[in-house]
């Protein structure tokens, strides 16, 4: 059986070696600093996804907007069903077209008669009462698009939901005069 003064002794000569040793050093510090790293990443590169999806929705909505600003589907009789094939017919597969909300509302011949509501109620769920009201010539119309982009990376301390379900409603807009078709 070895004396405590031995054993203190070896364990000194183990923590000192242990010191020097700088063999694993790197890999416990990169288990350290790594899930920080990743969460960071992974945050970024879904912020970044969300913003050019939120981009692709605005492109949509200007060129499907340009449908009802010339007239062609007051004078093709659109219905809210049919606006929203030809929006969907645009959209590439970064969308469910079963998760895209159209909105298009008329208003008098004044921007300033225009009011948008919000979507989304205070519980953080969203409205889907949408309505279809291209107008006639010369009326001021508001064409919206609405998606509920799903985030994952929320649980990570990057919370830019809006919604309840961890996810976030895109809203794409486009305000207009028709022209006199």
């Amino acid at each position: 059986m070895s004396s405590p003064v031995a054993s203190k002794l070896t364990l000194r000569k183990i923590l000192r070696r242990f010191r020097r040793n700088r063999r694993g050093s790197a890999a416990i510090e990169f288990a350290l600093v790594a899930p920080v790293f990743f969460a960071l990443l992974f945050a970024i590169i879904e912020t970044a996804i969300m913003f050019f999806a939120s981009q692709v929705l605005e492109t949509i909505t200007q060129n499907s907007a340009r449908m009802i600003l010339t007239g062609q589907a007051q004078t093709g009789s659109y219905t809210q069903t049919q606006f929203k094939t030809y929006v969907c017919n645009q959209i590439p597969a970064l969308f469910d077209c079963n998760s895209l909300y159209v909105d298009v509302q008329s208003y008098s011949t004044s921007f300033s008669s225009v009011t948008i509501d919000s979507h989304i109620d205070s519980a953080g769920n969203f409205n889907t009462t949408m309505g279809y009201s291209p107008g006639s010539a010369g009326d001021v119309v508001v064409v919206r698009l609405f998606y509920q982009w799903p985030l994952f990376v929320t649980g990570l301390g990057l919370n830019i939901s809006n919604l309840a379900g961890n996810k976030r409603l895109l809203v794409a807009t486009a305000a207009f005069k028709n022209e006199p078709y």
